[in-house]
């Protein structure tokens, strides 16, 4: 029978008959925790499994990247108990100065095209972006996938997303990604696979598809893939294992849950207010609304292409007075491209706080917590109350951050 992506993927990683609704047993390539969820993933191994080896620790990893380096004490003595679980069981730490886990899995070529990955983040299912079966789960799961190196799956039904058009040269790939977590919202790919084709989508470099398929989860969605194959690599490329690397294709017969087609034609900059990543609307409609702080980082927009095109802004140019920009690239490799190309000298120079690699303003206890009143824009991938504070958090596009970090007020890109 013909199969959509995540189908050839899970029936090559299972020994099963694989279709949509159907539960089965999958093997996994890459089994992570990260220093949220790893502690308790320890505690329940030690207690379920014992002293029973895991199912192989070349497979298994930990990614500390929330609290880089552990700026409490809860967060010092979880990280250090994964460190002293990891020693006795033979497992790679890529501790808190490599960045993002699962931009780290990527960049070590642990999460490859057509693998399957799990750890406990909310995201993992950006490895779609490179054609990787991605997944977050519980501790409870992730333990027994520690120690039996396989994970029960019901397949996902699969839907087709076709982008009609070509935006302005003014968008980006995360102005693409907001007006799709707008059109497609929480329930049209709800709990499914989304294949993404249409011009828009083969013009994104892989920074781009990153950018796309990280924000999957704000549609309640599975995971996103895309299968055509890459036209621009960008900057980001050499830094990935897999680079070049064939995306895996759906079969032309494939049967899908739903087609949907959305019109990006001349798509503008848009900009996502608060309470939701799915609220919203063109920059230009929230042109004014003052701001304290602007954040620039997270698995969305981590990227050294993101870095240079809020360099590429603020060159020349000064953080407002009493305005402050976090900046926190994805990952260790990330630091050295700004630091070796004289962007890190250019964010500097313009009032710039830059950070270590990590997850930056969507964690709690790293760079990006708001304070009661305070209003900043992110490149983060969630806005909602409480997440990263008492403030109000808009989603924007690193050059909207930027932009609107000189000005002091939210602005296009373009008006400055």
């Amino acid at each position: 029978m013909a199969k959509t992506v995540i189908e050839k993927i899970i029936q090559a990683h299972s020994r099963e008959d694989v279709s949509a609704g159907r539960i089965v047993w999958m093997d996994l390539d890459v089994r992570s925790a990260r220093d949220f969820g790893g502690p308790n993933v320890v505690k329940n191994y030690e207690r379920e499994y014992g002293g029973a080896a895991l199912d192989d620790p070349a497979r298994t990893v930990f990614t500390f990247d929330l609290c880089a380096p552990a700026c409490t004490l809860k967060y010092a003595d979880n990280q250090q108990a994964c460190r002293v679980f990891a020693r006795k069981r033979g497992v790679r730490v890529y501790d808190v100065d490599q960045g993002i886990g699962s931009h780290v899995l990527m960049e070590e070529g642990l999460a490859r095209p057509g693998g399957t990955a799990v750890g406990t983040d909310s995201h993992m299912n950006i490895l779609g972006a490179i054609g990787c079966f991605g997944q977050g789960m519980g501790d409870i799961d992730i333990t027994f996938a520690f120690r039996m190196g396989k994970t029960w799956f019901e397949v996902p039904e699969s839907v087709n997303v076709v982008l009609k058009g070509n935006p302005s040269p003014r968008a980006t790939a995360k102005d693409l990604a907001l007006f799709l977590c707008l059109k497609l919202g929480t329930s049209k790919i709800a709990l499914r696979s989304a294949e993404f084709y249409g011009p828009a989508v083969r013009a994104l470099d892989l920074a781009g598809r990153i950018t796309l398929c990280s924000m999957i989860t704000e549609m309640a969605g599975i995971i996103g893939f895309i299968p055509e194959e890459i036209v621009n690599p960008g900057k980001s490329a050499a830094a990935f294992a897999s680079a070049g690397e064939p995306p895996v294709a759906a079969d032309p017969d494939a049967r899908y849950a739903d087609t949907i087609e959305v019109n990006v034609d001349g798509l503008e900059p848009q900009i996502a207010v608060p309470p939701s990543p799915n609220t919203v609307k063109p920059v230009s409609e929230a042109r004014g609304v003052r701001i304290d702080s602007g954040f620039i980082g997270s698995c969305t927009n981590g990227r050294i292409e993101d870095l240079a095109a809020a360099a590429a802004v603020l060159r020349g140019r000064k953080i407002r007075p009493g305005v402050m920009l976090k900046v926190v690239p994805a990952t260790r490799r990330v630091y050295e491209d700004i630091l070796s190309t004289g962007i890190l000298k250019t964010l500097f120079e313009s009032g710039a706080i830059v950070l270590n690699p990590g997850c930056g303003g969507c964690a709690e206890g790293h760079a990006g917590l708001t304070g009661k009143g305070e209003v900043e824009i992110s490149t983060g991938n969630r806005n909602f109350p409480g997440k990263q504070g008492k403030g109000s958090v808009y989603l924007a596009s690193p050059v909207t951050v930027a932009a609107s970090c000189v000005k002091g007020e939210i602005v296009s890109p373009g008006e400055i």
